[in-house]
């Protein structure tokens, strides 16, 4: 088989769309946000972080979706080794011999990002924007030390909460990405 074969199957788009994911994670995560606190001053890094989110919780949803149309069924090999076929695509996704390392992965990624996407990013962007005509109306940085108004520590209570809880999923989706990777990486002949 030729390499446009290659081309028509959807093991090259699955492998292109898993290190996508994957590495949109690792460098959000631990280099892209992570550096840009150390940098920006705290107003910037905020709107960095609003104009990025977006996008970052859209890839953690549609990524998995994709991995999972692109799911590479059995090959000829394996299906020879150990007398298994596993179908492509969300069939295969959707096997018995998947549910684990596959299917609980990619659902995993799918609603934690969806969460992220639909409900904890607009919440917190609520949040930020109360925060900040809070902060014209007490004159201070919601990220000033003490003491501050029973209203803006409400709100900082409320954008904690929001932020941890996110955070929290965020490292969900990432630790559900490498398990689907390690899972995927079985399948390397």
């Amino acid at each position: 088989m030729g390499e446009g074969y290659l081309l028509l199957s959807p093991a090259p788009y699955h492998i292109l769309s898993y290190g996508t994911l994957l590495g949109t994670q690792v460098f959000h995560t631990f280099i892209n946000s992570i550096t840009s606190i150390k940098v920006l001053e705290r107003p910037q890094f905020a709107i960095l972080q609003r104009a990025l989110f977006p996008t970052y919780f859209g890839i953690q949803t549609v990524a998995p979706v994709i991995l999972a149309v692109t799911y590479p069924g059995s090959s000829v090999l394996r299906t020879a080794l150990d007398g298994t076929t596993t179908p492509t695509g969300i069939g295969g996704v959707l096997h018995a011999s998947n549910r684990w390392g596959v299917l609980v992965p990619l659902c995993t990624v799918f609603a934690t990002g969806l969460v992220n996407w639909a409900y904890l990013l607009p919440e917190t962007n609520k949040v930020t924007a109360k925060r900040r005509d809070q902060e014209k109306e007490d004159g201070k940085n919601s990220f000033d030390g003490p003491p501050h108004s029973d209203k803006m520590k409400a709100l900082n209570k409320q954008f904690g909460k929001l932020h941890g809880i996110s955070s929290l999923l965020n490292l969900i989706t990432l630790v559900a990405t490498v398990a689907y990777g390690i899972n995927l990486s079985s399948r390397l002949e």
